[in-house]
C-alpha cells in the first residue's frame, strides 16, 4: 500500500467555478484519487475555496457587501456543484476558517524564526486620487515581458511574475487613475535562498511533464527573487507579529500552505489529530493537479517554503494542464469567459460533461470547448457505442435468462479486454487521463464487436449453451467497463453496478475486482445511460449572442441629414475604429462625449441611417424619454458581459435579436436576469443616476 496525497488547486471564492477549473484541475484530481482508493492505497485528497485576497475584496466593494458574504455565499455553492459533479475530497475546507488561518501563523512564525522572512522597504502602488496603496489585483499594466495584461504580480498571458516597478502603463482598477510608486515596508520571503536546492531537488524529475519542467527550470535558473508576503489590505490572514496590524499574509503565501492545514483539519474531523503526519512526515507521493498559470507557486514557491520549513514532504509530481479555452480564448471570471458549472448542471448530465471533459481533457496544450463536438461525443460515442453496448447485453440477458449466466469466457476477446483494463491503469497512474479514458471506450467497441460477431440471438434456442458462454463473456466485459469507469463517471459506474444485479456501491470495491468472475446475479430490465441530445436544443441564453465591447469616443460630428443624431467615431482596441450613428444629440454635448468609454454592440449588423453607414450601436438606457449612456471602465476593444453566462457572440446579429436581451437599470446599475452588467473591471457606470429604464438603441 501507497500514501497518495492530491492536491488539487484552490477555486476562487469570487464567482462561479466553470468548466475550465473543473478541466484543470478538479476532473483530474478526482480521477487520480477515486483509481488509487480502488487500489487499495491511502488516500488523502484536500483542497477548499481560496477566500483571501483582493479580487474578493473588489467584488465585495462593487456589490457593496462585506468579503465574507462573497466567500460564503461562493463556498456554499462549489460545495453543491463538487457533489453534484462527483468530486470526491477527504476535506474540502476554506481558507477564511480560524483553523486555517492558525496553520498559516504558525508556519509563517517558523519561518519568521529560521531567518527566512525579514522586514523590507519596498516601492508599491498608491493611487492618490483613493487615498490608498493599492494590492496587487487593483493594479492593471503591460507586462513588460510579452506585452500581454498584467494584473498585479503576475502576467496573465506569459506567466511571468513582476515587482511593480515593471508594469508598463499601470493603472487604479478602481478609478482608472495613474498611481505613483511609494515606499512602503513589507515583509518578505527569502526564496533566493532556495535557488540551487530547488535545482538538486528537480534533477530525478524527468518523468514530469515537458512544459512543466521546462516552465520551473527556466523560471529558477532566471533568477529567484525574494518575495513580498504582506500586503496592506484588511481582509485576509493577521501578521503575527507586532508593528504590522494593519497588513495581512499575502494570499499567495496563504492559500498554499491551505494543503497543510487541510490535511490537519481532516485529521482533527476524524478524531486522530495526528494522522495528518502519516503524509507529510512519513513517506508518501504527493501530487498537485492544477492549471499551467499555477506552475511556479506549486513547483517553486511552494516547495521552497517547505524546505524552508523543514520536515514536511515536498511535491512528487506536477502535472499541470494546459487551459481549456472558449472561441479560443482562456476561462475567466474576470472578463466572463467561461461555461459555468452551476449552468450546465441543470441542462446535462453531470458524467457527460466528465466524459468530454475527460476525453478532451487539455494536457499537452489547449482545448477548446465546442457545443457541436459535445453533442457529436454525447451522441456517437457515449450513447452509440459506450451506452448502447451495456445496455444491448443487459437487456438479452434479461429478456431471456433473468440472470448473469454461468459460462466459460472467450479466452481470446477477454485477454484483449485485459489488455486495454491493464493499460487504463497505467494511464491513471501515469496522469495521462485522456489515455485512460480512450482505453475504456475501446473496451466497449471491443464488447459491440464480439456482441455483433458472435450473434448470440441466433444461439438462444439452437445451443444454449454456446449462448450462455458468449453472455457471460458479454457480462464480464461490462463488469470491467463498471470498475474501469468509476475514476473518469463515477455515478454512471454505480448504475452499471446496479444493473449487474449488485446491492452495494461500487465506490467499496477494489480496482483488481474488475478480472475476476461476475456472479450469477438475478438482473433488472435495464435503463439507457445516457440520452441523445440536439444541437438546436441547446439553446444558448440571447445574452451570449452579444459582442459588447468598450469603446472610447475619439470623435462626434453633426449628422448631416438629421437633427437628433451625431455620428461617432470610437477606438475599439483590437478591433480597430468604428463609426456608429447615435441618437443622443438631444441629452448631449460633444464635448462632454469626447473621451468618454461607452459600451458597443460591436457585432450589430451595420446599417445606413439617414444615409451614413453605422457599424454598431451604444447601450443607453431609456428614462422617460431620455437616453442616458453606459460608461465603462476598461481598456478599449475589452469585453463587457454579465457574470454566469457564457460568451459565444454570433458573427452577427439583428436589432431584433438585440431586442430580446431584456437589460434594465436598477440601483444606478444595468441588471439582467437578476445579475450586473461589468466590464472585466467589475465596473459599468450610468452617465447620468438612473432609478430604473430599459436598454434603448
Amino acid at each position: 500500500m501507497e500514501r497518495i496525497f492530491v492536491g488539487v488547486a484552490w477555486p476562487y471564492a469570487n464567482g462561479s467555478l466553470h468548466l475550465g477549473t473543473l478541466a484543470g484541475c478538479l476532473l483530474p484530481g478526482d480521477i487520480f484519487g477515486r483509481y488509487h482508493r480502488m487500489k487499495g492505497n491511502a488516500v488523502l485528497m484536500v483542497s477548499g475555496s481560496d477566500e483571501h485576497g483582493t479580487p474578493i475584496t473588489l467584488t465585495a466593494e462593487k456589490e457593496g457587501v462585506s468579503p465574507k458574504e462573497i466567500v460564503d455565499r461562493y463556498h456554499k455553492e462549489h460545495k453543491e456543484n463538487l457533489e453534484q459533479l462527483g468530486i470526491q475530497f477527504e476535506n474540502f475546507t476554506r481558507t477564511s476558517n480560524e483553523f486555517h488561518k492558525n496553520v498559516v501563523k504558525k508556519f509563517f512564525l517558523r519561518l519568521y524564526e529560521k531567518g527566512y522572512i525579514y522586514p523590507k522597504k519596498m516601492l508599491a502602488f498608491y493611487c492618490q486620487n483613493c487615498n490608498r496603496f493599492l494590492p496587487d489585483r487593483y493594479v492593471e499594466g503591460i507586462c513588460p515581458h510579452c506585452h500581454g495584461k498584467a494584473r498585479g504580480d503576475q502576467c496573465e498571458e506569459c506567466g511571468a511574475t513582476l515587482e511593480p516597478e515593471e508594469i508598463l502603463e499601470p493603472k487604479c482598477k478602481i478609478c482608472g487613475a495613474k498611481p505613483i510608486l511609494k515606499e512602503t515596508e513589507h515583509l518578505f520571503f527569502k526564496l533566493s535562498a532556495f535557488e540551487e536546492k530547488l535545482l538538486e531537488w528537480l534533477k530525478d524529475k524527468n518523468f514530469w511533464r515537458d512544459n512543466v519542467l521546462n516552465f520551473t527550470l527556466n523560471f529558477i535558473k532566471s533568477g529567484l527573487k525574494d518575495r513580498a508576503i504582506t500586503r496592506d489590505i484588511e481582509w485576509g490572514v493577521e501578521v503575527p507579529i507586532k508593528g504590522y496590524e494593519n497588513k495581512r499574509i499575502y494570499v499567495w503565501f496563504d492559500a498554499v500552505i491551505g494543503y497543510l492545514s487541510a490535511s490537519m483539519e481532516w485529521a482533527e474531523k476524524i478524531g486522530k489529530p495526528d494522522e495528518w503526519k502519516k503524509w507529510w512526515k512519513e513517506e508518501a507521493k504527493h501530487y498537485y493537479f492544477l492549471a499551467k498559470d499555477n506552475i511556479p507557486f506549486h513547483t517553486v514557491i511552494w516547495p521552497a517554503m517547505l524546505m524552508a520549513h523543514g520536515g514536511l514532504n515536498l511535491p512528487y509530481d506536477v502535472p499541470a494542464n494546459e487551459y481549456l479555452t472558449l472561441s479560443g480564448e482562456q476561462f475567466s471570471k474576470s472578463k466572463g469567459i467561461g461555461i459555468w458549472i452551476p449552468d450546465v448542471l441543470k441542462r446535462f448530465d453531470a458524467d457527460a460533461i466528465r466524459y468530454y471533459l475527460s476525453i478532451n481533457m487539455p494536457e499537452k496544450h489547449d482545448t477548446d470547448w465546442r457545443w457541436e463536438d459535445f453533442v457529436a461525443k454525447n451522441n456517437n460515442e457515449l450513447v452509440a457505442i459506450y451506452g448502447n453496448f451495456i445496455h444491448r447485453v443487459l437487456t438479452f440477458i434479461h429478456k431471456n435468462f433473468g440472470k448473469i449466466p454461468a459460462g466459460k469466457v472467450d479466452e481470446e476477446i477477454w485477454q484483449e479486454v485485459v489488455k486495454n483494463f491493464e493499460e487504463i491503469g497505467k494511464s491513471i497512474e501515469a496522469c495521462h487521463f485522456k489515455e485512460g479514458m480512450k482505453k475504456v471506450m475501446r473496451i466497449a467497441q471491443i464488447g459491440n464487436q464480439y456482441m455483433n460477431a458472435s450473434e448470440p440471438w441466433k444461439f438462444v434456442k439452437e445451443n444454449v449453451e454456446r449462448c450462455k458462454d458468449v453472455l457471460h463473456t458479454l457480462a464480464r466485459i461490462v463488469k470491467v467497463l463498471a470498475i474501469a469507469s468509476t475514476p473518469y463517471m463515477p455515478k454512471t459506474a454505480n448504475k452499471i453496478w446496479k444493473m449487474l444485479g449488485y446491492k452495494d456501491e461500487i465506490y467499496s470495491h477494489k480496482w483488481e475486482e474488475a478480472l475476476e468472475d461476475i456472479e450469477e446475479n438475478e438482473i433488472e430490465k435495464p435503463a439507457p445511460l445516457f440520452k441523445k441530445l440536439e444541437l438546436n436544443e441547446i439553446i444558448e441564453d440571447p445574452f451570449s449572442k452579444l459582442d459588447l465591447r468598450v469603446a472610447k469616443i475619439i470623435k462626434v460630428e453633426d449628422h448631416p441629414n438629421a437633427d437628433k443624431l451625431y455620428i461617432l467615431e470610437l477606438d475599439v482596441g483590437e478591433l480597430g475604429k468604428r463609426r456608429i450613428v447615435a441618437g443622443i444629440k438631444p441629452w448631449y454635448k460633444k464635448d462632454e462625449l469626447i473621451g468618454k468609454k461607452i459600451v458597443l454592440l460591436a457585432n450589430l449588423k451595420p446599417a445606413k441611417i439617414r444615409g451614413v453607414k453605422s457599424e454598431g450601436m451604444l447601450l443607453a438606457v431609456d428614462r422617460a424619454g431620455e437616453a442616458v449612456l453606459l460608461l465603462a471602465n476598461a481598456k478599449e476593444g475589452s469585453g463587457v458581459f454579465v457574470e454566469g453566462i457564457e460568451s459565444n457572440p454570433a458573427e452577427k446579429i439583428s436589432y431584433e435579436e438585440f431586442a430580446k436581451v431584456e437589460m434594465k437599470s436598477k440601483d444606478g446599475k444595468v441588471e439582467y436576469k437578476g445579475k450586473f452588467l461589468r466590464d472585466e473591471t467589475g465596473e459599468i457606470k450610468i452617465f447620468k443616476q438612473v432609478e430604473d429604464g430599459h436598454i434603448i438603441r
